[in-house]
């Protein structure tokens, strides 16, 4: 038994030796990587943040952003959402065009340079609904860059308008969007989709979209929501389709794993999905997402998914950005996340300096400011 420890372990560090000298990882041994339950997840985390410290250095970053949710009325009913309502439902809203300029006015009082916006899928929205929304938001904050809408909002906006996907993109371009949310891909493997958001975009129309956007010069993130009733093999499979996307296009801007928030969600209560990754996942995923990742440069700590605390420790296992200041969030609090609407850049400072790492501010496109 103590030879085939031995023997493992000197296998596992020959993989990350490789990997970290430029090997590009297999989906195979990343599947391996991400099973690894004992004292070995310091191996990996260590070989990832030596990764890191190659591709982009000792900064941490983070970005002065603003969300601004327009409506948690939503046709879709995602098991993964604690955001959304039906029309007429206790806790329902819907901002107006004149409360989004009001929202975007604010933010910018606060010096942010980015403002996001996901919403739910109001049954009344088209393409002109995004575009109002984008110009509202450029009105009430000319200068600051606009990261919204995600591939489902897309793919949602192109339907109810009798349009192409493609036509949608242009005319959000054309009204100011400067990126799009990678998000609506949850884990991008249509069986677990089926499970988690059957009325979601399948994995190849995501796909279709995404490089849609690229194609545009529209950048945008990469995400993963992991934690739920996926397999290891499930993450392996979505992280080989970011990593083709990338590899194909250059667009993704950088990779944000999103640990499940299960408190509030219907996943959960009906015994679907289990309570949440654990912390040793949460630190693999971000581990193994910079070794996999090549191509990606910038992997960010989710502090509104996992704490501040389990964020640290990401900047500590490959990650090297902390994500925004948010100021407001409605979706991860609606599942049941605490403490996640604003994040003082004074305690990311102080996060960063007690590992021995300087903190920068970013714009969206990781230009440092």
């Amino acid at each position: 038994m103590v030879f085939t420890r031995d023997r493992e372990a000197r296998e596992l560090g020959d993989l990350l030796n490789e990997a970290g000298a430029g090997h590009r990882l297999s989906e195979e041994e990343a599947i391996r990587l991400f099973k690894v339950s004992d004292r070995q997840v310091w191996d990996i985390a260590h070989a990832a943040d030596e990764r890191r410290e190659t591709v982009v250095g000792n900064l941490v970053s983070y970005v002065r952003n603003q969300n601004i949710n327009v409506t948690n009325y939503c046709i879709n009913a995602c098991g993964f959402c604690g955001f959304s309502r039906k029309p007429g439902e206790k806790d329902g809203y819907f901002h107006n065009l004149d409360v989004i300029r009001e929202k975007a006015a604010l933010a910018k009082s606060r010096k942010v340079t980015e403002i996001c916006t996901v919403s739910g899928l109001h049954p009344d929205f088209n393409v002109d609904s995004y575009v109002e929304v984008i110009t509202a938001i450029r009105e009430g904050a000319p200068g600051v860059h606009i990261h919204a809408s995600n591939p489902m909002e897309v793919a949602y906006a192109a339907r109810k308008s009798g349009i192409t996907t493609l036509e949608v993109l242009r005319m959000m371009k054309d009204a100011g969007l400067g990126s799009l949310c990678g998000t609506a891909a949850e884990i991008l493997v249509d069986e677990v989709r089926q499970v988690i958001c059957p009325g979601k975009v399948s994995t190849d129309e995501w796909i279709r979209i995404i490089k849609e956007t690229h194609r545009l010069g529209i950048r945008s993130t990469a995400t993963i929501m992991y934690g739920h009733c996926e397999t290891v093999q499930d993450r392996v499979r979505h992280l080989a389709i970011l990593r083709d996307i990338q590899d194909e296009t250059r667009g993704f801007t950088e990779f944000v794993p999103l640990s499940f928030i299960h408190m509030n969600t219907p996943l959960f209560r009906k015994g679907i999905a289990r309570a949440g990754a654990t912390g040793r996942e949460d630190l693999l995923m971000t581990a193994v997402s910079r070794l996999f990742l090549d191509t990606i440069d910038h992997i960010q700590v989710s502090w509104v998914k996992t704490g501040t605390k389990m964020a640290q420790l990401g900047l500590l296992a490959g990650a090297d950005d902390l994500g925004g200041t948010m100021f407001e969030e409605s979706i991860s609090k609606g599942a049941g996340a605490r403490d996640t609407d604003y994040l003082d850049p004074d305690e990311m400072e102080r996060i960063a300096a007690d590992i021995g790492r300087p903190l920068r501010q970013r714009d969206t496109l990781y230009h440092l400011i």
